[in-house]
Parts: structure tokens; sequence; C-alpha cells
């Protein structure tokens, strides 16, 4: 028997070693493109938790390329150019803040290193050597979903129907800062007016859209399309109640002058200065069904009972006009 066991332990030793080598095979021996072609497969909470394996893994799962894809197909339709330009800020802002955060932490182990040199305490630093206010870079992608995602940036969008379609403002949409909130997927408004903000909860991704020009609420949009405007064709026009509201955009189509029969063959219209803006959600009767203005000399038009009418901008994405149309009122306003 004590001449048998050394040779069965001989002969089982290669299994043993080939079963350790095959358990020691990791992910990362992979070639790169194999590793990449899974990890653009995973989930955005599939990225942040494979993150957390190991640093060669996170270096990975935080690159910008994996997470542009994520950033584009759950984002990519409501952050414009406002909401970028308010994220650079608020990744200054985070970034100072770290660098401060940082210089701190240095100060105080270096006081501790100075008291108790011997101090075998090495929660603050990571396994290769770096202080523990290394975290995930604040201008990455990654972190950029991340706080989208936890409702952590409220960020600029547009609203349409404010307000859980008030009558008052069907066929609108106004300018908002947002915030999601990922347990319902909805969102929550905050709506700059004259005193007291108003804000929306529970607002769907169907109501929303990213600004459509680059034109803060209070100012002005610059008409550009006024000479090409005709019958029928569909616009958005800027309208305040006074002048210490902000601007909302409404929904209106180009309409005949009170000459023209409407007939496409006598039309003249689009050869006047004057063109006939029509909002046909209101009734023949209300004075909020039309408004003219003057093709060459348009500015901001109307008054305190009627409100102030504003830029103008002609649309032409099928996806924008179907939009409104699927928000059409069920009954015309009065």
């Amino acid at each position: 028997i004590a001449n048998f066991m050394p040779s069965m332990k001989k002969s089982a030793s290669p299994k043993v070693q080939r079963l350790e080598e095959k358990e020691e095979a990791s992910l990362l021996d992979l070639p790169d493109l194999a590793l990449e072609c899974i990890l653009e497969r995973l989930s955005p909470a599939g990225l942040s938790s494979m993150a957390g394996v190991c640093s060669s893994l996170r270096d990975w799962c935080r690159s910008d390329h994996l997470w542009e894809k994520h950033m584009k197909q759950k984002w990519g339709k409501l952050i414009g150019d406002a909401a970028y330009r308010k994220w650079q800020i608020e990744v200054d802002l985070r970034k100072r803040k770290t660098m401060l955060e940082c210089s701190k932490e240095k100060g105080l182990c270096g006081l501790v290193s100075k008291l108790w040199p011997f101090s075998s305490d090495r929660s603050k630093v990571d396994g290769n050597g770096e202080q523990s206010c290394y975290s995930l870079p604040v201008d990455s992608i990654m972190a950029w979903y991340l706080s989208l995602e936890g409702g952590k940036f409220l960020f600029p969008a547009q609203v349409y129907n404010r307000e859980n379609g008030n009558v008052g403002f069907m066929l609108s949409c106004y300018d908002a800062e947002l915030s999601y909130d990922s347990a319902t997927d909805t969102f929550k408004a905050r709506y700059s007016s004259h005193g007291r903000p108003t804000v929306e909860d529970n607002i769907e991704w169907s109501r929303l859209r990213a600004p459509a020009v680059d034109t803060p609420a209070h100012v002005l949009h610059v008409s550009d399309c006024l000479n090409e405007l005709r019958p029928g064709d569909p616009i958005e026009i800027q309208w305040r109640r006074n002048k210490d509201f902000p601007y909302g955009w409404w929904y209106g189509v180009v309409g005949h002058l009170e000459p023209c029969d409407g007939n496409d063959l006598h039309c003249w219209c689009h050869f006047n200065d004057t063109v006939v803006l029509e909002f046909k959600q209101y009734t023949l009767a209300s004075r909020w069904r039309q408004v003219e203005i003057n093709r060459k000399e348009h500015r901001e038009v109307g008054d305190e009972a009627g409100g102030f009418y504003g830029g103008i901008r002609k649309l032409h994405h099928e996806e924008d006009i179907l939009t409104w149309k699927r928000l059409w009122p069920t009954q015309i306003v009065e």
C-alpha cells in the first residue's frame, strides 16, 4: 500500500494541475476585441457591477465609448446643447470640489503619519497605493449617465402641455428644469414663471423634448422663415401672457387672408406682407384663434389683453408635426 500511494499521487497530479490552470482562467485573458464585444452587450447596470470586480475591468467598464451607446439610446432625444453646457459647468464645479477634498485628505494623512509613523491603518489607500479620493472621473460619460439616472442632475428641456394638460396650455411647449425618477420612469419639472415657480410630477417621456432652438425662454427668437411661409405650413410661435413671463412655443398653421377662398389654384396669400397664423384648437369666435403678423417687419406683437407673440419657426420634420397632432385636444377650446 505504501508503494501504491505515491504512484496514485503522481498519476493524479497532472489532472489536478490542469484543473487548477483551468480555474485560474480569467475574463481578462480574452483578447481585447473579444472582451470589448462582451462588455458592449452589458446593460448600464451590468457595466456598473462589472466595474467593481477589479481595477482592470474598472477601467474597461468606465470607458466613454461603452457608455456613449447607452447615453444615446436613453437620453439622446432629450439632452440638447443647453443641457450639455450645464453639465460642463457641473463638471468644473465637481473637479474643484474633488481637488479640494483630495488636498485636505492628503494633508490629514501627512499629519497622521507624522504623529503615528508606524500606523498600520491602510483604509484610505487602495491596492495600487492611490489615495481614496480616486473615484469615477467626473467628466466621464458614465458619470453623466449615472447623474441623470439618479436624478442628481437637473437639466433644461421642454414639456408639452404643461401642468397635466391644463386647458390653458393645450398645444404648447414650455422650458423647464427636469429631474428623473428611475423608480417610476417619469420626470419632475420645475417651470420658471412670474412669482412662485410651478412644479409638476410624473411627466412621461412622450411629453418631453430637447429645446427646439438655442433661444432662452425670456429672449425673442429671430425668425428666419418668414419669407417662405405659405398657407398650410405648420409652425411654432413664441407666446407669453405678459412681458414678465417666459415664452412658450405654441403650435399653429399658416392660414389664408380674408379675401382668399382657400383655393390653392387662386391663392396669392404667400405674396402678401401680412401672414395669418391660425390656432385651430380654439373656436372660431375665440380671440386666440388667429393673429396677423408682418412678414417683413415682424418682431413681437400683441398686448396685455391677448398676450404677446414672438419668434416663429417653420416645422420641417414629420416627427415634430406628428407629435403635435398626437397631443391634439379631444374637444375645441373656448
